[in-house]
């Protein structure tokens, strides 16, 4: 399985627009995507109010490829997002698998 943590710093003032995309648009499309794992929402805290991320658990690389296209480990940036978004980080992980005995 592979874990995607994105993580967006928006634009001065534009914070509850990008909220509510965020949680109204890009959350259900994420979470409607075949070979997703999990979703979780990363909403902004005090010490950094213009940052939100979301942590992605895919199946496999060939489920994020079918989501995300063949350029998977660039950011997937949806159009309403485009004007309300100053920068964007990607990082992928494999995760760990715990054995317990």
């Amino acid at each position: 399985m592979i874990i995607r943590i994105f993580r967006a710093t928006i634009h001065e003032g534009k914070e509850a627009e990008f909220r509510e995309f965020f949680l109204h648009t890009a959350l259900p499309l994420v979470k409607s995507q075949p070979g997703l794992v999990s979703a979780t929402p990363g909403l902004p805290r005090p010490e950094s109010p213009r940052e939100f991320c979301m942590v992605m658990v895919w199946k496999d690389v060939e489920s994020l490829k079918a989501f995300a296209g063949e350029d998977w480990q660039h950011p997937h940036i949806h159009p309403d997002e485009a004007e309300l978004v100053a920068d964007r980080a990607l990082h992928h992980y494999d995760l760990a698998q715990l054995i317990t005995t």
